[in-house]
């Protein structure tokens, strides 16, 4: 890794630096499994979000934005390396089946890893899920980019929010939790919950903040709520793990929705809480934070989607390809900066934050990378802000799908494989995906066509798909 960044450092890279008014800390929150429209400013009526509302007021609100897929390793990877899902090193949640393929690799170069070697303090709180110990240890955090790292590195053991034991840096961290095994994975439910995992990382992204007051940080804080905990075990129905139910407590609801709910209040809460201590510490005019989510909506906790219409107005929720299990809130906060109280229609997706950190670091960006800088729509220069002609998206479980968005409004899928047709939505005139329109659009599905055929490239590190690998493999020295 030492290497690696003292090459970054020579041949990408301006010299790292001290720190400057210029060259903001940069926060990215990120929650687990939040839909669109869990948020109060995103059109949610039943779930309190009162401080992100409130950073919403005083901020940018993305409105078109999409994570890098549609669950939850490969979103995390197109993040990490600025490369859309049919490019990026994780293509899909490996599971148990093959755990050792869902972790980067020594080259692949890290938004972290470019901060870093500009001269960043850089640290990630929360769930990881590209590298393990014991398993693919090529992949652990501070050996793509952080300084620091507490957490949980795999995601199956991030399903617990009451786990008894998490990772600081490589070492194993016990906790007072109780925790009975369910199945392979050694994870299981909370027998005897003491600690929540969400509480302690809330700690310590406040904490981090305020030991780095020195020099330019970059927070990856990879929170993992509201995910369910889907090692709960057959017999325990509710997978909404939380402390307790705060403000719903009293409503006339099954204790899934209350759980729901109650964890999604107590992550506002977590937001609050760091918005107040930038402002607190004096760093709020310059710090840039990111809310967001890794994926659409879950349906794993047996809380009733009806109640709360986690999607908004889109159809499909976590591993669905419509816009339901991709397209996620996004708000954006930079007092003095960032004009309040503002919404942007602009198209952007995960990939596009690594260019947007390098920008605002005043680093050079590899080459290889799907990846445009949105600050132009940060700064209220929509004129100047670059687009997109596509976007990328693919999924593995259960057979091969992908989709592409042409222009920002040609969502074109594919349900079954490389040589299946396409389905084609017009997301301007029906944002829901419900009627099929490719028949009317021959031109606009001929050029998604062609774009899906060298859209993806085969990765030696996943899967092949439809038979024999065809095309190339993954490029590796532009990681």
């Amino acid at each position: 890794m030492k290497a690696l960044l003292a090459l970054l450092a020579a041949s990408l890279l301006l010299p790292a630096r001290a720190a400057t008014a210029d060259r903001p800390n940069l926060i990215w929150i990120m929650a687990d499994d939040l839909g669109y429209g869990e948020l109060g400013s995103y059109g949610q009526k039943v779930i309190k979000t009162p401080q992100l509302d409130r950073m919403a007021r005083e901020g940018l609100r993305f409105t078109h934005f999409y994570a890098g897929a549609t669950v939850c390793a490969p979103s995390r990877s197109v993040l990490m390396t600025g490369q859309h899902h049919g490019r990026t090193r994780v293509r899909g949640n490996a599971g148990r089946t093959n755990p050792r393929i869902q972790a980067l690799n020594p080259e692949d170069i890290t938004v972290a890893g470019v901060l870093k070697a500009a001269g960043y303090s850089t640290a990630l709180i929360g769930k990881w899920g590209l590298g393990d110990i014991g398993v693919a240890e090529r992949g652990l955090p501070r050996k793509h980019g952080f300084d620091y790292f507490f957490g949980y590195l795999n995601q199956g053991h991030a399903h617990n929010h009451f786990t008894d034991f998490l990772w600081r840096n490589e070492e194993r961290i016990t906790l007072p939790n109780k925790v009975t095994p369910v199945g392979e994975s050694g994870a299981g439910y909370a027998s005897e919950p003491v600690i929540f995992a969400g509480d302690l990382f809330a700690d310590e992204a406040l904490k981090f903040v305020a030991n780095h007051q020195d020099r330019p940080f970059f927070l990856y804080w990879s929170m993992v709520v509201p995910h369910a905990n889907n090692e709960r075990g057959r017999d325990l129905k509710d997978g909404a793990n939380v402390p307790d139910y705060g403000p719903y407590t009293k409503e006339n609801w099954p204790a899934p929705d209350k759980g729901h709910a109650a964890m999604i209040t107590r992550m506002d809460s977590y937001v609050g809480r760091m918005l107040d201590q930038l402002e607190l510490l004096g760093l709020a005019e310059n710090t840039l934070v990111i809310f967001t989510s890794d994926n659409g909506p879950h349906d794993e906790s047996n809380h009733n989607l009806e109640r709360f219409q986690p999607s908004g107005p889109y159809r499909g929720i976590k591993r669905s390809l419509t816009d339901g299990g991709i397209r996620v809130p996004c708000i954006a906060w930079w007092p003095g900066k960032v004009r309040a109280g503002t919404a942007s229609g602009h198209v952007a997706y995960f990939g596009d934050w690594f260019a947007t950190a390098a920008e605002l670091a005043q680093a050079k960006t590899p080459s290889g990378l799907d990846s445009l800088s949105f600050t132009p729509t940060l700064f209220g220069q929509a004129r100047e802000q670059k687009k997109h002609e596509f976007l990328y998206w693919e999924f593995h479980e259960g057979g091969f799908r992908q989709a592409a968005l042409y222009q920002g409004r040609w969502k074109g899928i594919r349900e079954r494989g490389l040589s299946s047709p396409i389905a084609l939505y017009d997301l301007q005139n029906d944002v829901a995906e419900k009627s099929d329109v490719a028949s009317r659009h021959p031109e606009i599905v001929g050029k998604i066509e062609t774009y899906l055929k060298t859209a993806r490239l085969e990765s030696t590190d996943w899967e092949p798909i439809d038979g024999p690998r065809t095309a190339g493999k993954v490029p590796t020295t532009t990681r």
